[in-house]
Order: C-alpha cells, then structure tokens, then sequence
C-alpha cells in the first residue's frame, strides 16, 4: 500500500470526527494563508484539501468565489452542505479536474504534509493558477512544536513502539523548514516564493485532543487503532499524565504549536497582461 492510501484511509468517513478534534487546530493558520494569497472580494480561489471547509468559509466571507476539493468524501459532503454556493468536488492529487489557468489563487491548508509527492503535488497548485496568481500553503514544521509532538511524549510515556507507519519516500521528501519551503515551491516553477513561521496557543479540551485518535484519525490514530483495549487503557492513562502539564485551571489545553505559510506567483507569460487583484 502507498502512502497516499494509507493516508486517505485514516481520514475515511472521518469528517465529523475530524471537525470536533482537528479541524479547530487547522484553523489556527487559516486566515494568514489566505493573506498570503492576496483573497479578497471577487478573488477566484480554489481550497485544496479542503476538510470541512473551514478556509473556504473564510475565503466566502472575504467576498471571493470558491471552488473547494478533497480527497474524502464525507469532508466534501460536510463541505457541500456548509458551503451551498460553492463548487466543491472530490479530487486526488496530484489530479486536479480543472483546466490549466483556471484560479487567482490557489490554497492547500496543512495538505502537503499528507501526500507521498510534495513537489507534484505543488506543481499542480501551480498549474492551476493563472499566470500572476498566487498559490500559498500551510505545512507543519519540523522539528515538531508542542501539539504536534504531544502524542510522541504520550506514546514513550505509555511504552509503546510506534513503528510500521508508512513515510514518504525520501527521494520524494523535503525538509520541513522555511527553507525547504521555499525550495519546493520554487522548484515548481512559482516566483518570489516567501516563507514565515507563524506561532500561536490551540486551546482545547482533553477529550477532543484526544478524540481525533481514538476516532482513527492521522498516524497518532493509526497506532492507536492496533492497540487491544487494555493498552488503549494504559495509553489514555499516559495522555492524562503528560496532558496534565498543559491544562489550565478551567480544564483546558493550551497548546504551544507553530506552521509554516509559504506563497508565490505562478510566472507571467510574455506577453500576457496582468491584472492584479
């Protein structure tokens, strides 16, 4: 099995589940990306990866005209159905089913870290934004900040191996820094690639940082799928002693967690006229 099956099995049917445990956290770099791209009123935008919709809601809200895709049916069905007045389809990447300069601006919200070919995957961001539009992402670095790593510390803490996940192939791989951001997307043909680290607090509770595994989503769901429920037992013990750190008085989480946002705009054709939104 690839690792872009592995992947669309974790997230299967997992819309509702994903927008009670992931989807606030997600949310966190949502309107940075769509600063980078320049959306605004009458911006022509295509939401890649769009989860429930989250980005694309906001970019609706800014005034733009969305097109919204994903992998996940049920994610595009939960899309559907918040988003009525927005074209919204299934779509695997790197396929794309639109017409080559189709978009002004084109945004994956934390998806190139969930396909096996980043640079393909990019490419054909690329490829679907006009000559001038701008195409912008989120990834989440490495090394991992605080959310990202807390089921690592919960794991080691529980004695569990966390072994036989499928990585991206290496040759495939980029590094996950401003640096290797800014490589990728310029390696797929965008101009005046920038990157910044951004940096904020997720607050949640323990049950939903919790919930996104046990409903099976992600790696971290992945191996706590495999456990018996006895181990699944000794492993929410382990979350609630290593959560324990981050609670606040009132029983929340608070989260220190980080993403990259990096943007560029497809080239200008000679010749072409440009106009800018």
């Amino acid at each position: 099995m690839s690792y872009d099956e592995t992947e669309r099995l974790r997230w299967a049917d997992g819309a509702e589940a994903y927008a009670r445990t992931f989807g606030p956290f997600c949310a966190g770099a949502a309107d940075d990306l769509l600063d980078a791209a320049g959306v605004g009123e009458g911006t022509v935008m295509l939401d890649v990866g769009t989860g429930t919709g989250t980005v694309a809601a906001l970019a609706t809200g800014r005034g733009a005209r969305v097109t919204a895709v994903d992998a996940e049916p049920s994610m595009v069905a939960a899309t559907a159905a918040r988003l009525p007045e927005a074209d919204v389809r299934q779509a695997i990447l790197p396929g794309l089913p639109f017409p080559d300069a189709t978009f002004d601006a084109v945004v994956a919200n934390f998806v190139v870290n969930h396909v096996g070919d980043p640079a393909a995957t990019v490419a054909a961001l690329r490829n679907a934004a006009r000559p001038g539009g701008r195409v912008a992402v989120t990834i989440w670095p490495h090394p991992a900040p605080i959310a990202q790593s807390l089921w690592t510390m919960v794991y080691r803490h529980a004695g569990v191996e966390v072994s036989g996940l499928i990585g991206v192939d290496p040759a495939k791989n980029f590094p996950r820094t401003v640096e290797g951001a800014v490589d990728l997307l310029t390696a797929a043909g965008l101009e005046g690639v920038t990157c910044e680290r951004i940096e904020w607090i997720h607050e949640t509770t323990p049950e939903a940082w919790w919930g996104g595994a046990a409903a099976g989503l992600n790696a971290t769901g992945t191996v706590l799928r495999r456990q018996t429920p006895a181990v699944r037992e000794h492993i929410r013990a382990s979350f609630d002693a290593v959560a324990a750190e981050f609670r606040t008085e009132d029983g929340l989480l608070r989260l220190p967690t980080a993403a990259l946002v990096a943007q560029g705009r497809r080239e200008v054709e000679t010749g072409a006229t440009l106009t800018l939104k």
